[in-house]
């Protein structure tokens, strides 16, 4: 079985991890070492995760509330459930497909007088332009927050210079991850020295649970190899589990109720020493090479319909697909030894508040609903890349009509059995 994906870090990086729980406790120091790699202005911040800044941000900003937010349209549900905790409304503005960008004519549509922020998300390792949105928020007197978690390349990009706050993750799942942290970039000084001093009475995150991290992390690399993650799906087979519920699980950043007291806590030594290696370390070409290759599989004729393929710039962080039957591509996918997802993302779609009726997504709505991951990366041989872009264009083809809308499907059973007779015979078994 070919893994949805492996964790971006190497042996090393991650046995250097433990190490650096075994050191000297000296946090300050290295937390102004990382912030200094970041950026030599003094205008950075480090903490636990995006999540954490934000909430950080918006508990210092003290916006009052019924105070507006625009927020692009797609985000994950914990960035909206902490704008409501603040008592502020997200009001959501929609995305164009095509390049994931929010269209700055919406803003003159939306703002209102409570209106005194806008959070833009760059989704799947795209990255938006921003020039005319900052100008328009500019006109509105709004705060802009850039939100980069999904959008680390490894350049010199710090987030745009007119932005207000720029975050950037190196959580679990991110390109370059640490496992963890977040680095935020300030442009107003005396907000960052608000937000500093706020953060420096929070708890220190626990080295023993940064470390614990860490060896699970070993145990998920170890099992990304094909042959373990077939052994891993039959034994969650066999337990009646839901192995893709357990992947996300032992991937999120954060779990269990208490969100709020989870996120407030200062990064431990170990993990700022983790991230200054990383970026100490971070090799913008092999992003490129990502990028060039995976762009190549999703964009050569005919393309799939992938979600952010007319971006200038991209990552391919993740590689969504749009089907108009998702659950029957991943069940297909799967069954021909390919791990594809609905669920490797936690994005959804931000709700519009009911006293803002007129406010619509639909292009937003119709992209979460139809989305697949593949299970795809440089690493994997050409032969199987292009296995997993015929099986879906064969799907997509075969049971769609005249129209361009879903025909009436036969079993899953019966799908699998006209793919398989449709596939070159190299195709039929994909090594596991």
């Amino acid at each position: 079985m070919i893994p949805r994906g492996t964790p971006d870090i190497g042996w090393l990086d991650l046995l250097a991890g433990l190490g650096y729980g075994l050191l000297p406790d000296t946090r300050s120091r290295a937390q102004a070492v990382v912030e200094g790699r970041w950026s030599p202005h003094r205008d950075t911040l480090a903490c636990l995760s995006v999540r954490s800044g934000f909430d950080l941000l918006l508990h210092v900003l003290a916006l009052p509330v019924g105070t507006e937010v625009l927020v692009s349209a797609i985000t994950i549900p914990d960035m909206i459930q902490l704008l409501v905790h603040h008592g502020l409304v997200p009001i959501p503005v929609d995305l164009d497909p095509d390049t994931l960008a929010v269209d700055p004519t919406k803003i003159h549509q939306l703002v209102s007088p409570r209106t005194k922020a806008i959070l833009v998300a760059h989704l799947f390792g795209s990255r938006m332009p921003l020039d005319q949105l900052i100008e328009v928020a500019q006109q509105h007197s709004l705060l802009v927050i850039e939100d980069c978690a999904q959008a680390y390349d490894a350049s010199s990009y710090r987030g745009h210079a007119q932005s207000d706050i720029s975050m950037f993750s190196f959580g679990p799942i991110k390109m370059q991850t640490a496992l963890g942290a977040a680095l935020l970039r300030v442009r107003d000084r005396s907000l960052l020295a608000r937000l500093r001093q706020r953060q420096a009475g929070y708890p220190r995150q626990s080295r023993l649970m940064f470390m614990q991290r860490v060896a699970r992390f070993m145990v998920l690399k170890l099992l990304a190899r094909p042959w373990l993650f077939a052994l891993l799906i039959a034994l969650c087979r066999l337990r009646g589990i839901d192995h893709d519920a357990l992947l996300n699980q032992a991937t999120r950043g954060f779990s269990g109720t208490d969100l709020i007291g989870r996120l407030r806590q200062q990064p431990c030594a170990p993990l700022l020493r983790l991230l200054d290696r990383r970026l100490r370390y971070a090799d913008p070409r092999r992003i490129r090479h990502r990028a060039q290759v995976l762009s190549s599989m999703v964009r050569q004729h005919p393309p799939l319909k992938h979600p952010g393929a007319g971006a200038r710039q991209h990552t391919q962080w993740v590689i969504p697909v749009e089907s108009r039957d998702p659950d029957r591509l991943v069940h297909l996918l799967q069954a021909h030894g390919f791990d594809a997802t609905r669920k490797a993302s936690r994005l959804v779609v931000v709700p519009p508040p009911q006293q803002r009726p007129r406010v619509t997504t639909p292009h937003a709505e119709r992209m979460v609903r139809q989305l697949v991951y593949l299970p795809v990366a440089p690493a994997m041989s050409h032969a199987a890349i292009a296995r997993v872009r015929q099986i879906i264009l064969d799907f997509e083809h075969r049971y769609t009509d005249a129209a361009g809308t879903m025909a009436a499907a036969p079993p899953d059973a019966a799908i699998d059995r006209a793919e398989q007779a449709t596939l070159p015979g190299d195709a039929r078994s994909p090594r596991r």
